[in-house]
């Protein structure tokens, strides 16, 4: 018997809706297509403050909070940057809850010397107004922007070195937070490659370290990059973070939240297309032909303007590996639904959002690494697809960037992917002069870029979909030079496509549809 949330279509099936950026599109879908459906949202906590009071004073493999506490010690709290939810969470954000009980519990032990840092490794500095959503206007009128403020991986004067794990990667992180008395990680975890040791080890770290994991030999490891059990990414991480760990004082505190994307009026995105009532239907059919009407810039913002009604699930505290291993399991209580047997072909719409385009557009690369990277990986186990099947895809693929964000990228694109789509050859030839350029550096540091290295760990976290996928088909792209520069074929519909993987895998086909967003998570086996 099949999961729930795995429907089989047949002839009486109405379309599938599917996300094409910040457009909806309409498929139908061939008859004994597997169409995997995200789980409902788990019921949030119904007292989220009392159960982060208990996490801390509870806490796994770990004395409680307040046992750590010296009156005059020298604190720093790391924080999560803003990629993770998508979309933004509804205030109040959980890391402002979690931050007010802390700072509370810190005033109460007489602890005054206090300093946040947001974790962004290479990610882009948050402006000051994303900052306060997440922390609370009391806390950022407090302690922003001189005690509350970004990571600069590039400060010369502001790294130091840990150590070296036992595999020979070097360990340097933000100077503060290595010569605090006591740091706390506040974590809002959202996928399961998230949380654990890669909040320090890679959150507060800089080129030195994140070399060692962030390169093609890594992700190319067998296994999916979002089960840590297997990962080649999640065992770097641990081996940091473990070596972190025994020269840091660390306090974890890691937030589940639950899937609760859409509010009310757009609620029936969850939910399968036969399950619509007839209002819901209405309400789709409305919505796909204002997207088409509507100018590209108007079109994110409808999306971007309304946060995520997420509930808060869980609240787990104490030493980094005992704490992310609850959190973990409430993580697959809410993602992980079981499937049988891999496809020839899988199918997926690319939304119109990725961890590290909040508030910009999504750019070429980014829909490289949400389609080859992020959900070709959404799964334990084996993939949703065959070695060497198809994967079909529905974005427009427009050669537009973000100017502020992703100045890096338009050179990456436009000049290293013409010349080589090899991820080792990049990684050897060009990666290092990218990563050195002063204006990009200098963008990162005072601007809002991204790392200048950054559009090279892009195209490399792609690499388990680009090894394993004997195609990728897109449908709907608005250019054929985008797709052909990423190695990919384009298809005007849905049918076009089908038919031409067809032409590859036969009549008899087979075909699993994975319905994002919400999220979900295949736990496969062939």
């Amino acid at each position: 018997m099949s999961h729930p949330q795995v429907r089989t279509l047949d002839k009486s099936s109405a379309p599938r809706v599917m996300f094409a950026g910040d457009r909806l599109v309409l498929a139908d879908m061939p008859e004994g297509t597997r169409v995997i459906y995200p789980k409902p949202p788990l019921e949030g906590l119904p007292d989220v403050d009392a159960a982060i009071r208990y996490a801390i004073n509870h806490p796994h493999g770990s004395e409680p909070l307040y046992a750590k506490l010296k009156p005059g010690m020298k604190v720093v709290i790391a924080i999560d940057d803003l990629s993770m939810p998508l979309p933004p969470m509804r205030a109040p954000d959980v890391r402002e809850r979690v931050l007010t009980v802390v700072l509370e519990q810190l005033a109460d032990h007489g602890i005054d010397d206090v300093t946040m840092i947001i974790a962004t490794a290479f990610h882009r500095r948050m402006k000051g107004s994303e900052i306060r959503h997440i922390v609370g206007d009391k806390i950022f009128n407090a302690y922003y922007p001189d005690r509350l403020f970004n990571h600069d991986a590039e400060d010369p004067k502001g790294m130091k070195y840990v150590g070296t794990t036992e595999a020979g990667e070097e360990v340097e992180l933000n100077k503060r937070a290595v010569e605090s008395d006591l740091l706390i990680y506040v974590n809002l975890n959202f996928v399961p490659m998230n949380g654990g040791h890669k909040s320090v080890a890679v959150g507060l770290s800089g080129y030195r370290s994140l070399k060692y994991h962030h390169r093609p030999q890594t992700l190319r490891e067998p296994g999916s990059y979002m089960d840590p059990e297997v990962s080649g990414l999640s065992k770097s991480f641990q081996r940091m973070g473990r070596l972190t760990n025994k020269a840091l004082n660390v306090f974890t505190i890691e937030t589940t939240i639950n899937n609760r994307m859409f509010d009310a009026p757009l609620a029936w995105l969850s939910k399968p297309e036969d399950d619509h009532t007839p209002w819901e239907r209405t309400a789709m059919k409305t919505l796909i032909a204002t997207l088409d009407r509507l100018p590209q810039g108007m079109r994110q913002k409808i999306f971007e303007q309304v946060p995520a009604p997420y509930e808060v699930t869980g609240i787990f505290a104490g030493e980094t590996e005992a704490a992310h291993a609850h959190t973990l399991a409430k993580s697959a209580e809410q993602y992980i639904v079981p499937i049988r047997g891999q496809a020839d072909v899988l199918v997926t719409g690319i939304p119109f959002v990725s961890p590290y385009s909040v508030n910009a557009f999504l750019n070429p690369l980014l829909v490289q690494v949400m389609a080859s990277g992020y959900l070709f990986n959404l799964h334990k186990g084996d993939p949703l697809v065959k070695k060497g099947g198809t994967m079909i895809i529905t974005h427009p693929c427009t050669d537009k960037f973000d100017e502020e964000q992703h100045t890096a990228y338009v050179e990456f694109v436009h000049g290293v992917l013409p010349e080589t789509r090899d991820a080792m050859t990049m990684h050897k030839k060009y990666e290092a002069q990218f990563a050195k350029n002063p204006a990009y550096i200098q963008a990162y540091r005072t601007g809002h870029a991204y790392h200048p290295a950054h559009p090279f760990y892009m195209w490399y976290w792609g690499e388990p979909g680009r090894q394993h996928l004997g195609r990728t088909i897109v449908v709907g792209a608005d250019n054929e030079y985008i797709p052909k520069l990423l190695g990919w074929e384009t298809a005007k519909t849905m049918q076009e496509a089908l038919e031409m993987a067809k032409g590859i895998h036969g009549p008899s086909m087979t075909t699993t549809m994975m319905h994002t967003a919400p999220m979900l998570m295949a736990d496969c086996r062939a």
